[in-house]
């Protein structure tokens, strides 16, 4: 799939049918070698673009490779009862497979001094959250170690860089992380994703969140499998979560 140039070449264009697709995936998962390689060739183009997203990180090359791992454990792991397009599933988990490939190959390197702020503020934080009940503001953070707001959003995504505290907010918070966990709720069983209004709300959410609550509530898979999957902390699956519970109790009460 890769020429010794770097040049990624990529079969035709091959659009599949659901009926299609839920064929091959069910003569794949059953050991079928030329269905799972069909159903490989018809997502590479997925697999390409999220590489992309990285470039530079790493030697293409190799990123495109792990994303190519990931598509395969996508395909593997896929359930159709799921009820979502299989691009929902599958992008988180090609994601999680270059973050753990970037964290592995050490292609983040950070200062000393900005390692040590980062572990400075994440001890704070930890401890306010116990303190306060719920996830402490950049400001208030700032206030207990003497550092500005920048520079506690500056600490926190060195250390965690490809998923960028931004992504996590919502986009029209004042506050640049943790606004999620002010508004937790808990689902109280797997039942409540049937109601066609929630549906409709799931459906705003994007591919890394749905795919959250498809793992979470219809695989009911454990914080920490999630976490392994997509490549994040057990912490930040339960913060995002928490955020897209609140996001769609939101929507429902719109």
């Amino acid at each position: 799939m890769v020429e010794p140039a770097g040049k990624i070449q990529l079969p035709p264009a091959s659009n599949l049918t659901p009926e299609e697709f839920q064929s091959l995936l069910v003569a794949a998962q059953a050991g079928c070698a030329a269905a799972r390689e069909q159903l490989i060739e018809a997502n590479l183009r997925l697999a390409l673009s999220i590489a992309q997203r990285f470039s530079g990180r790493a030697e293409f090359d190799d990123l495109f490779q792990v994303a190519c791992i990931g598509l395969v454990k996508a395909i593997d792991n896929f359930d159709l009862s799921f009820n979502v397009q299989f691009s929902t599933y599958a992008v988180p988990v090609i994601m999680g497979e270059i973050r753990r490939f970037l964290r592995e190959e050490g292609a983040i390197k950070l200062g000393r001094t900005l390692r040590e702020k980062a572990a400075a503020v994440i001890r704070v934080r930890d401890s306010l959250e116990q303190r306060l009940g719920r996830a402490p503001t950049p400001k208030e953070i700032g206030d207990e170690l003497g550092l500005e707001r920048e520079e506690v959003i500056e600490a926190l995504e060195a250390v965690a860089p490809i998923l960028s505290i931004h992504d996590i907010v919502h986009e029209d918070s004042e506050s640049a992380i943790h606004v999620e966990d002010r508004l937790g709720v808990e689902p109280e069983s797997e039942a409540w994703l049937e109601n066609y209004a929630l549906k409709q709300a799931c459906e705003g959410l994007s591919p890394r969140d749905r795919a959250i609550v498809v793992l979470r509530f219809i695989q009911e898979r454990t914080q920490s499998q999630v976490a392994e999957i997509l490549g994040i902390s057990q912490g930040q699956v339960s913060r995002l979560e928490k955020r897209i519970t609140a996001l769609l109790r939101e929507s429902l009460m719109r």
